[in-house]
């Protein structure tokens, strides 16, 4: 089954979220609030940028965003961050959080493939281009 467009809307608005969240963190106005909120602002415009273009850095040193497991744990890693005081970055937290899990889980469903942008650096581990 194809569900690329389905995976293009979850993966757009997780970023849409990590940038939420990112901008929450501002709200705190301590500085570790304000390099957390910078990053995960950074992290969810990457996301969702990677959504309708990727750049050839991106594959070679992201690798991780082009399985279903590496794109999981890096969600859970960032729901995490965004787990925090505040009602908008508990919720924030919590729903990047669960599609990074289901993301995981994914990867042991053999019937559903990873959509087109998720298998273009699918050429191994270490793999380079001479």
């Amino acid at each position: 089954m194809d569900f690329s467009d389905s995976f293009r809307i979850v993966n757009l608005a997780v970023g849409v979220i990590m940038v939420l969240g990112g901008i929450s963190q501002f709200f705190n106005l301590g500085f570790q609030s304000i390099i957390i909120g910078a990053y995960v602002l950074l992290f969810g415009v990457a996301v969702a940028l990677l959504e309708f273009q990727i750049p050839p850095q991106v594959s070679r040193y992201a690798s991780f965003m082009f399985s279903f497991v590496g794109r999981g744990i890096f969600y859970v890693f960032i729901g995490s961050i965004l787990l925090n005081n505040g009602v908008l970055r508990i919720i924030a937290g919590s729903i990047v959080g669960l599609v990074g899990l289901a993301y995981v889980a994914l990867e042991f469903v053999p019937s559903i493939e990873p959509p087109a942008n998720m298998r273009e650096a699918d050429a191994g581990w270490g793999a380079e281009q001479v």
